[in-house]
């Protein structure tokens, strides 16, 4: 057999390489590639194009007892871990150069008891299946914007989404989950079970282990939700970013209004508002009825729209394989300051891809208190930050340099706060600002189940 010297230097340290690969492929129900094999590029492809490493090991698990035996080969070893369920991380953090990637992704099971409300769900699950079994029956819970994002990073770092304003985040609505530790052992967590792991795991990450499956509580949902949307041109920009400041600030629970800066396709920028409302269609209307009358839009639109499109809606702007880049803060309030200092900055966006996004937080989310979960910064109006989106090699620099350039300009007006999952390789301050106060206790409960800092290819929170 033909060892690649990558692997090699990854799995000979116990064993002669041959034979250590065969301890480690023994026992899996799953598939393990290696760079020799035909399928290795696409395998160690993940969402972000700019992200190009090369692991010495992928294995592909079919179920928990796969995860147990990756895990435990891999701290026998001394591997480097990066764990994979959807990939859809901006940082690459879930794929590594010369280590071990353990991926969850053919692990799709999902179960829904319509009566409890409950849905038992597999890691590998993206949040387009999740939602399309649980609306089967009349239900959903907060799951992310991009159909192909992983319901498991989504819901470790908090989980944002339409539903979030009224249900909470999707960590909120966390009830359970089953969780392979540093040292090899499969543990079902809970309120009552492990509560402090469980705890930690609600925003935490993958710095505790890897969940296997999940269990969401579940909440009635119309198949249809009314969806209000708006276009401003750039010249009247300004009053309109006043005016999403004040109606999102004011909204009901059931209304989650995103907006963004965006370059239409004659080259001309302009500023979208698009209001969700969760209930029906009809008590709806009156709710969104000022975001459609207010100004002169250049275009504007008001239907009923199934659930599972406006899930998918974002889909076609983020479409795999491109090249993203992006640094995300929280901002309580949209001040004329951060106007002038956005309008300005987003006029120099380098490509007709380039968006600065903000995604409103608040209603539920806000009333839990910060010590409910890992998750601490609930005080928070909106998340804010700018996408570079492109293709070229060549153009990385022009690209990160352009959001750098935003996100600072935009910093002093922010929270000083930051959501973990839209995080990239910022160092460990900016982790600690996702965490708050809550970052001691995390490094107290990292200490207990990873003294070692085995899971450390994530937002890390280094051991106590």
């Amino acid at each position: 057999m033909e060892i690649p010297r990558q692997t090699e230097a990854l799995l000979g340290r116990s064993h002669s390489p041959s034979a250590a690969i065969e301890l480690l492929r023994q026992g899996l129900r799953g598939e393990l590639v290696l760079p020799t094999d035909a399928t290795y590029d696409q395998a160690r492809g993940v969402w972000n194009g700019a992200i190009d490493k090369h692991p010495a090991a992928i294995v592909f698990c079919a179920d928990p007892a796969d995860v147990v035996h990756a895990v435990t080969y891999a701290r026998s070893q001394g591997c480097l871990v990066a764990v994979r369920s959807g990939g859809h991380n901006v940082a690459g953090l879930s794929v590594c150069d010369d280590g071990m990637v353990i991926d969850l992704s053919r692990m799709k099971k999902i179960a829904v008891d319509p009566g409890r409300r409950i849905a038992r769900a597999e890691a590998g699950l993206t949040l387009g299946e999740f939602d399309a079994a649980t609306l089967a029956h009349g239900l959903a819970t907060t799951m992310g914007v991009n159909s192909d994002t992983g319901i498991a990073g989504l819901t470790l770092g908090g989980g944002f989404g339409k539903l979030g304003r009224k249900h909470g985040l999707s960590c909120d609505n966390l009830i359970a989950a089953e969780i392979v530790t540093a040292d090899g052992r499969l543990l079902r967590t809970s309120a009552s079970e492990y509560p402090e792991l469980f705890w930690a795991l609600r925003g935490g990450g993958g710095n505790f282990g890897i969940v296997t499956t999940f269990e969401y509580r579940l909440h009635p949902l119309s198949p249809n939700l009314l969806v209000g949307s708006v276009l401003h041109d750039y010249d009247h920009a300004r009053e309109a970013m006043r005016f999403y400041d004040g109606f999102s600030r004011d909204a009901p629970d059931e209304v989650s209004v995103d907006a963004a800066l965006v370059t239409l396709p004659s080259g001309e920028r302009a500023f979208s508002i698009s209001a969700c409302y969760v209930g029906s269609p009809e008590a709806g209307e009156p709710v969104i009825a000022p975001l459609m009358k207010f100004g002169s839009p250049i275009d504007s639109r008001l239907q009923a729209i199934p659930y599972l499109q406006i899930q998918s809606a974002a889909d076609s702007l983020f479409p795999r394989g491109r090249r993203y880049y992006w640094k995300a803060q929280f901002m309580r309030e949209i001040s004329d300051g951060a106007i002038e200092a956005l309008l300005d900055a987003y006029a120099r966006a380098p490509n007709r891809s380039s968006l600065l996004v903000f995604q409103q937080v608040g209603g539920a989310i806000a009333r839990m208190p910060a010590s409910h979960s890992s998750y601490a910064n609930r005080d928070a109006a909106f998340d804010c930050f700018p996408i570079a989106i492109w293709d070229d090699l060549a153009d990385d620099e022009a690209n990160t340099r352009w959001a750098r350039d935003l996100w600072n300009a935009v910093r002093p007006f922010s929270t000083g706060g930051v959501y973990a999952n839209n995080l990239g390789d910022e160092g460990d301050e900016r982790v600690r600002d996702a965490y708050g106060a809550n970052y001691a206790r995390l490094a107290s409960i990292k200490k207990q189940y990873d003294p070692t800092n085995f899971f450390r290819l994530n937002q890390n929170i280094r051991p106590e």
